[in-house]
């Protein structure tokens, strides 16, 4: 079904080149595809290898799967093409097309065959004709499933925009650089943030994490009718029956006795390596076998080759011996996807949480305070960007500025706050590890540390003090991470003792809560 446009027609033919300001799926400026098309590359402009190029090089530089298709949405030509510059300079990534504003998007997207259509829009929120926020609506209800990350300049009017796209359906959002804030697009930090969310949140819109079932309510007893209850009927007589020949008596070569699975236990396994984890959620019983059989009917047959052993996966962290402690703080580290991650968060935070909330995201200044803003909208506890010297009240989100540390520190038992503009930690400013670690000592390791999803490992060491200290860690898994650096850190290292999705993972922290199995001691 087509979608009406208004205003305008849909453009003759969806590979005709526009204007430095239309939509075009031809190569724009001197972008990445500025060299003239290879044959088998589209008109889009993927990456040409060189004249000097080895094809030794070329084969190093060619992706291991389907290419991630982009399309750019901006009003200046000259972002355009520094944007293809960039994406293209990674060659699992394809920019498809590219527009002048909303308007121009939804028509060239609507020209496309659904099969070659873009997985992630670019989309610049301030433009003319069609700004984003408008278009936005329209092009998730033209292709679903379509992962829109916005661009919205440094300002606080930028990041006020960026955080109401974020609730209309867009899935991240990257701040413009400016060549005066140290780069422009040509900054190696927002060149590795930019091709992380754009290659994982295809990944995840390809493999969309499943649902999980509601849960089962118990089935309610059948009511009984009124009155005595019936009599017992009457076994039916029995019928004569013809006279059974004794058993007779069978010699078979298989073993009497039985294995788990039925199997007996002489019959050779093969296939699954040995030590495979069974403790993990969903993981294997621990009574099942080394191996599988190699087939009842291949008995007696060659062993098959076996099989490559899959990646290790990481362990869960044991629980600390004695009761369980009452934690005094709640502390949540995020980056690279983190503004949907701790949105799914928030949301579950159903019920109220005895203690402070501290959350440190990588994000400009500017932009953490309409973070805060954008969480207290969801539902669950009140946020707001933190302050230095003020006190952390429980049942409140406090948000680490951006381009401050934020501290926690005791003073006569209460815990209060504290910014400061010591030297970028992880190159990160405000950043996971001084914050977990302050917390420790504030708290004598009383913490619940949440490790979400984000690029690098920052908040690994701090999850070491909270371990050693007799606190708790959990942390986001792989499956529904944009990037599984920063949990895959605490994970492999061994800290965490629950690996689960956002929203699983706030209820367990609201378990963690309960009157049951924790000692007194007080809260914050």
């Amino acid at each position: 079904m087509t979608l009406p446009l208004p205003g305008r027609a849909t453009p003759a033919a969806a590979g005709a080149t526009g204007t430095a300001g239309a939509a075009t799926l031809a190569p724009e400026g001197a972008g990445a595809g500025s060299l003239p098309a290879a044959a088998g590359t589209s008109p889009a402009g993927s990456p040409v290898a060189s004249p000097a190029a080895s094809p030794a090089a070329a084969a190093a530089l060619a992706p291991t799967g389907p290419l991630v298709r982009v399309m750019l949405c901006d009003d200046s030509a000259t972002v355009r093409a520094a944007y293809a510059r960039l994406l293209e300079s990674d060659p699992a990534i394809q920019v498809i097309g590219r527009a002048g504003d909303g308007q121009q998007a939804l028509e060239a997207i609507q020209a496309m065959p659904s099969v070659a259509r873009p997985q992630v829009l670019l989309l610049d929120l301030e433009m003319p004709v069609m700004d984003g926020i408008t278009a936005l609506p329209l092009l998730l209800k033209l292709q679903p499933g379509l992962a829109v990350i916005v661009a919205s300049a440094m300002t606080e009017h930028g990041a006020s925009t960026a955080m109401a796209a974020l609730r209309a359906g867009a899935v991240d959002y990257v701040p413009k650089p400016s060549a005066a804030g140290g780069g422009g697009m040509n900054d190696a930090a927002f060149r590795a943030d930019l091709l992380a969310k754009v290659k994982g949140w295809a990944r995840m819109r390809a493999a969309p994490r499943p649902v999980p079932p509601p849960p089962v309510l118990p089935q309610r007893p059948l009511a009984r009718p009124a009155g005595p209850p019936a009599a017992a009927a009457a076994p039916p007589p029995a019928a004569a029956t013809p006279a059974v020949p004794p058993p007779v008596a069978v010699t078979t070569t298989m073993p009497a006795q039985v294995g788990p699975l039925g199997l007996p236990p002489a019959l050779p396994v093969r296939g699954l390596p040995a030590g495979l984890p069974t403790g993990l959620p969903g993981g294997l019983p621990s009574g099942l076998p080394s191996g599988l059989p190699s087939g009842l009917p291949g008995v007696g047959l060659p062993a098959a080759t076996p099989m490559a052993p899959p990646p290790a996966a990481p362990s869960l962290a044991p629980r600390p011996a004695g009761p369980p402690r009452r934690p005094r703080i709640l502390t949540i580290g995020s980056s690279t996807g983190g503004p949907q991650a701790l949105a799914a968060f928030v949301r579950r935070l159903t019920a109220p949480v005895p203690v402070p909330i501290v959350v440190v995201q990588h994000m400009p200044a500017g932009f953490t305070a309409m973070l805060a803003d954008h969480l207290s909208r969801l539902g669950g506890p009140p946020a707001a960007e933190a302050t230095d010297k003020a006190p952390l009240q429980p049942g409140r989100i406090y948000v680490a500025p951006g381009d401050r540390h934020l501290l926690v520190e005791n003073a006569g038992g209460a815990l209060t706050a504290r910014l400061t503009a010591d030297p970028p930690e992880n190159f990160c400013r405000p950043a996971v590890d001084p914050m977990l670690r302050s917390v420790v000592a504030a708290c004598e390791g009383r913490v619940l540390a949440v490790i979400l999803t984000g690029m690098g490992q920052d908040g690994m060491l701090g999850c070491k003090a909270v371990a050693a200290a007799g606190g708790t860690v959990f942390a986001q898994d792989e499956a529904s991470s944009v990037v599984w650096g920063m949990p895959g850190a605490v994970a492999k290292a061994g800290l965490a003792q629950m690996l689960l999705p956002p929203e699983q993972l706030a209820e367990k922290v609201l378990t963690q809560f309960g009157a049951a199995g924790l000692t007194a001691g007080g809260m914050a």
